[in-house]
Formats: C-alpha cells, sequence, structure tokens
C-alpha cells in the first residue's frame, strides 16, 4: 500500500482489466548435423536467410569423410526450409575428429614469431591464403611555434618517427632516433612519452629538442586478408588494426591479437571470425613493438616484410604484406549419435549437438537432415532427437526415412519408434543439385519445416501441415500411390505424393505415436503452442498472494486468451463455453495445495483435427419422394 504522510491530492495508475497472454511463435527451427565450417560448442545465433547460414557455416560444397565425398545435407536442408517459407533457423554444427591429435583444423605448420596462425574453426573449407598487410597513416604531428600536437592518436599506437627535410640541407636533430615507437599517454604530466625497442630504449617527447619541422609521426596498422581455398567461404577483409595489445577503440580492444583470440571480445565474432592468432606455449604477451620484430625476421609464403619501404612516399605493397598458406583442414570422421546428443563442458559451460538448443526457448521444430543417409546411426541419432523433443516439451522432431528404403523397409524402419513428440516422413525430395545441376534427393526435414512454417504463417499452428506443394521438388526418391499410402498411413508414415494437375505436395499429417488421443501432428503442434503461450503468459502470478483475488485474475487471463482462440477458429464449438472451459478455485485445490503455495488450473478445450477422410455420400434421389 502508498503511504500517505501529508495532505495533499494523490493521482495513482491502476489497472482494471486482465493481463493479456500473447500466442508464441511456433515456426523457429533448430538443426542439427555436419557442416563445412563454423562453430561447434557456441550457443547458435539465429538466421533468417541462407546468406546468413553461407557466412557462418560454409556453402554447398561437398564434405570429406574418409576420403569419400559426401553430400552436404545441411545446406540443401537449410536451402529447402527457407525456399519452402522458413523464416527463423538455428544451426548445431556436429564435428567428430578424426582422432584427439587431428582437431581438423587447417592451420601454418610452424609459428611466426611466436605466434600460431589457424582456422578457428575445423573443416577442409578452412583451408585458404592467410595475408598480413602493413601500412603507415598520415603525419599527425602538427607544429605550431612552441606547440606540437599529435592529432588522431591514442594510448597504445604504434608510430613511425622519421624525418623529411622541408628545406635543402636541413637535418635531424642529434636527440631524434628515427624508427618504431610505443605511443603512451602519461596522465600525471599530461604529455606524449614514446619508446622503443632498443637494448636502452629511446624515450622521445614533443619537445624542441627533437620534435622540430620535417618530423613525421606516422601511426602503423596491419589489415588482414583471409582468401579461402573454394568458393563455399566469403573473403574476409579487417583493415587498420592496431598492434599493441593495450588498444582500444571506444572502450573496445582492436588490436591484431585481441580481435583474432582464441576468444574474441563477443559471441558474434567468436561466430563470424574464420581465423585465430594464439601465442606459442611458453612465449610471453607481445607488444606492437614484439610483431614488428617479430613479422620483420619471418619469412612468408612468398615475402618478406621490409618495415623501411613503409617509409617511402610511394609504398610498394608487394613489399609490406605477409603470406601463409593455412593447410591440412579436413572435415573430420562421420557424426555418431553421441556427436549429435552433444555434451556441455563443466568448466567453460559451453555446449554441443542438440545440447546447445536446450537453453533456446523459441525453437519448436528439430531434425538432423542427412543422418538418415545411411542405417548405419539412423535409428540412434532418430532416439537421440525424439528424446530431445520430449524433454523439451514444446518441441516437435521431425524424422527422416533412410534413403532408399523400400516400403517394407520403412515400415519395420518406422515400427522401432512410438512418441506423439515426433513425425515420420518418407519418401526422400528429388531437386536439382545445385553443385553437380544433376538431379539429387535430399531428406525430407527440411522442406518439411519450411512447411510447417509456411503452413502456420498463411493458415495457422491448428491447421494440419498437409496438402501442401513442395516448392523445390522435381519429384520424389519413390512413387507413392493410392494403395501404397492406405498401408502406410494408419503406421503414422507421412508421404510425399505426385498429383497430375495438383503437382508434388506433402500428403500426410500424423505423429509417432501409438496413443490415439495425440495421432495428429496440428494437434500436437498447437497444444505445444497454448501450454507455452500460458506458461510464458503467466509468469507474473509466481509469488502472488494465493487467494481468491489471484484465482479470478489466472482465469481472466486464460479464458481471455482462450475467447480469442475461438473466435479465430481454433476450437470446436457454437459457443465459447462447448470450446472450453477454465476452473481455478476451490474446487482444484486442497488445503494440502495451498499449505504447499501451489496454485492448481485446469485448462480444457476442444482442438480440432483435421478431415483427414472426406465423404460424399451420394444416391438417387426423386422430386416426388419426400425426404
Amino acid at each position: 500500500m502508498p503511504e500517505y504522510l501529508a495532505p495533499g491530492v494523490f493521482v495513482e495508475e491502476v489497472s482494471y482489466r486482465a493481463k493479456s497472454i500473447e500466442g508464441v511463435s511456433t515456426t523457429t527451427t533448430g538443426f542439427v548435423g555436419p557442416t563445412l565450417f563454423g562453430p561447434t560448442n557456441l550457443e547458435p545465433d539465429i538466421l533468417t536467410s541462407l546468406v546468413e547460414f553461407e557466412r557462418i557455416y560454409g556453402g554447398r560444397g561437398k564434405l570429406v569423410w574418409n576420403g569419400a565425398e559426401i553430400d552436404n545435407y545441411m545446406w540443401n536442408a537449410a536451402r529447402a526450409f527457407f525456399e519452402e517459407g522458413g523464416k527463423r533457423l538455428y544451426v548445431s554444427r556436429v564435428f567428430n575428429p578424426i582422432s584427439s591429435s587431428n582437431d581438423g583444423r587447417a592451420r601454418r605448420a610452424s609459428a611466426v614469431g611466436g605466434l600460431k596462425l589457424s582456422a578457428r574453426f575445423p573443416g577442409a573449407a578452412g583451408n585458404g591464403r592467410l595475408s598480413f598487410q602493413f601500412a603507415l597513416g598520415q603525419n599527425r604531428l602538427t607544429i605550431d611555434g612552441s606547440n606540437r600536437q599529435l592529432m588522431g592518436l591514442s594510448h597504445g599506437d604504434v608510430v613511425h618517427v622519421s624525418f623529411v627535410p622541408p628545406t635543402s640541407g636541413a637535418t635531424p636533430p642529434a636527440g631524434l632516433v628515427q624508427g618504431f615507437y610505443l605511443l603512451e599517454w602519461q596522465g600525471a604530466a599530461a604529455a606524449w612519452r614514446m619508446t622503443d625497442q632498443a637494448a636502452t630504449p629511446n624515450v622521445l617527447t614533443l619537445d624542441s629538442s627533437n620534435v622540430v619541422d620535417g618530423v613525421r609521426i606516422r601511426r602503423a596498422t596491419v589489415s588482414v586478408f583471409y582468401e579461402p581455398a573454394t568458393t563455399d567461404l566469403p573473403t574476409f577483409a579487417m583493415v587498420d588494426l592496431a598492434l599493441d595489445n593495450r588498444h582500444t577503440s571506444g572502450g573496445t580492444p582492436d588490436a591484431l591479437l585481441k580481435v583474432f583470440a582464441a576468444e574474441p571480445a563477443n559471441a558474434s565474432m567468436a561466430r563470424s571470425l574464420p581465423i585465430m592468432i594464439e601465442r606459442s606455449t611458453g612465449t610471453a604477451d607481445p607488444t606492437g613493438l614484439d610483431l614488428i620484430a617479430s613479422f620483420t625476421s619471418s619469412g612468408g609464403g612468398t615475402t618478406t616484410v621490409k618495415f623501411s619501404d613503409l617509409t617511402a612516399e610511394v609504398i610498394d605493397l608487394s613489399k609490406t604484406t605477409l603470406t601463409f598458406l593455412l593447410e591440412n583442414g579436413n572435415d573430420g570422421a562421420e557424426p555418431d549419435s553421441a556427436d549429435y546428443e552433444g555434451a556441455v563442458d563443466a568448466a567453460s559451460n559451453l555446449s554441443t549437438g542438440l545440447k546447445s538448443f536446450e537453453n533456446l526457448e523459441d525453437i519448436s521444430i528439430v531434425a538432423a537432415p542427412g543422418s538418415s543417409a545411411t542405417a548405419t546411426n539412423a535409428q540412434a541419432i532418430a532416439n537421440v532427437l525424439i528424446s530431445h523433443a520430449q524433454a523439451m516439451r514444446y518441441r516437435i522432431a521431425v524424422i527422416d526415412s533412410i534413403k532408399s528404403q523400400s516400403i517394407a523397409d520403412v515400415r519395420a524402419y518406422r515400427g522401432k519408434f512410438d512418441s506423439k513428440y515426433a513425425a515420420f516422413y518418407y519418401p526422400w525430395v528429388k531437386i536439382v543439385d545445385p553443385v553437380t545441376n544433376q538431379e539429387n534427393v535430399y531428406p525430407p526435414s527440411g522442406f518439411v519445416a519450411g512447411i510447417f512454417a509456411r503452413n502456420d504463417i498463411e493458415r495457422a499452428v491448428y491447421k494440419a501441415p498437409a496438402n501442401e506443394v513442395v516448392n523445390l521438388a522435381l519429384g520424389f526418391e519413390k512413387f507413392i500411390n493410392k494403395g501404397q499410402q492406405e498401408v502406410l498411413n494408419p503406421e503414422g508414415i507421412n508421404c510425399f505424393r505426385f498429383f497430375e494437375g495438383r503437382g508434388n505436395r506433402l500428403w500426410g499429417a500424423r505423429t509417432m505415436t501409438s496413443d490415439p488421443e495425440w495421432k495428429y501432428v496440428n494437434l500436437r503442434r498447437y497444444f505445444a503452442y497454448l501450454e507455452r503461450s500460458i506458461d510464458k503468459g503467466t509468469q507474473w502470478a509466481v509469488f502472488e498472494p494465493n487467494g481468491e483475488r489471484l484465482w479470478a485474475n489466472v482465469r481472466r487471463t486464460i479464458e481471455d486468451f482462450l475467447l480469442n482462440e475461438w473466435q479465430n477458429g481454433a476450437l470446436l464449438g457454437d459457443r465459447p463455453e462447448k470450446a472450453y472451459f477454465v476452473k481455478c478455485d476451490r474446487s482444484t485445490m486442497t488445503q494440502n495445495d495451498l499449505d504447499n503455495g501451489r496454485l492448481v488450473c485446469q485448462v480444457g478445450v476442444a482442438a480440432l483435427r483435421p478431415a483427414e477422410f472426406v465423404i460424399f455420400r451420394v444416391g438417387q434421389w426423386t422430386a416426388d419422394r419426400k425426404a
């Protein structure tokens, strides 16, 4: 209660309406599986286009396992997802190293000046050419009578000091030692101090004894260029980086070794930076002057940097660029079910595989495209995917049939599962392979997830995601006729079929359960939508006084939400009281519940089921016969 201690007029804001529940998204999808490149243990970032997928996880090229080329199922699944209508996608990359001593990353075999150069992530796509281009900026020194100032420089800059005679015969001051210096701001003295790398360091200050007309002080920077050996990754460039680790820009470290450190400043950089620069074991943290000395004495693939060339009026870039090759990256071995399941590192709290999806609340659909290309690990991976969906409660797993299965084989394989949190699809979808421009087949899950999203956006989650056109499909791995689907459909095998004049369509919407109450995909997904929406929309009730007022507020909040659902056509019944009920009172709670802090609310809804069998009964009728 507010306090009123002095006489006066008090105006207060109060609420006379129930709190509202906003329906959650049901279209966000999570894919888990191998890709060409990208992080394996970072929290996935949301992707909204295939271009974003390629920027982080690589392009359409094939993977190589044990010397054999493997189709890039994840890229094709991401393409299918967005082409079929998907909007938001998370990807968890799975990687199985060949051995404990081979992490799959491309790298330079030997260290460069105490630094190790490597691709940030494993994969043959990381092979490429890494170049460092050094440059000096414009003169930052201004002299106006006795006033000497450095403009546009900051603490931690590496600068080059030189003398260019302003007039014929002019000579540098005796106290000026030309070369590279580390610039430091002396706060107490309010002055700049520059120190070089000599055995007995030379100290340069801005005074008339060593800084005269003709002295030039220019900032040294390095630009980094990374050119992948293939077109599966974009060319990367980052220009004008500082050399000393103490340098910052707007409070953010922007030095070469800080930007490309094993643990960059933020998660976005950790996902997007393709290379990593680490100190060799046991080496001291180098200063900017140490880096210059290291690179000067280190040969690259073709050239050696000569920093004396940087002082020329016209700089020859071929003499100020170091180039190194990152080699021997590989795509590892075929991942198994443990790789897909993932794990959490107790020390770093980083997670892999499906474990990385557990902290992402907005995912509603999960799939593992390509995991069923062979029967080797297909069942085990499908079990892991189903277990994940069941544990997370508000998700559905899209399970692919095994490639090239016959009708008998797919029935036998489907019979190994029973879950209301998963749906099974058959056969594989035939499209044009953009790599070879030949027809090829790909797993259904990427297409199905996109169709789920399109169905929810264009219609609603309560509408069955079936009788939908597969936009990319040229056909299917196996032609399914009506008689064959009459065998497959009752067993919860959702089929893709071709219909003359109506194209290629998804023609099934059943889950993988033996429980008839949950046999339809839309029913399972709609209840997940309702439950999660109510869950998120009633968090305000926790720790409120557990009495009649709270119960009434909870009832009114949920009833308003369900009334809106009924008005939108999601519930069966010609009146609200036939479509749903909400109970939250003494009839739903015992005194023991109240004593233990429990509020129990019962909600019942009359959900719609799809018209899976449309039946018309036609008979003869004569006009003089009474109906």
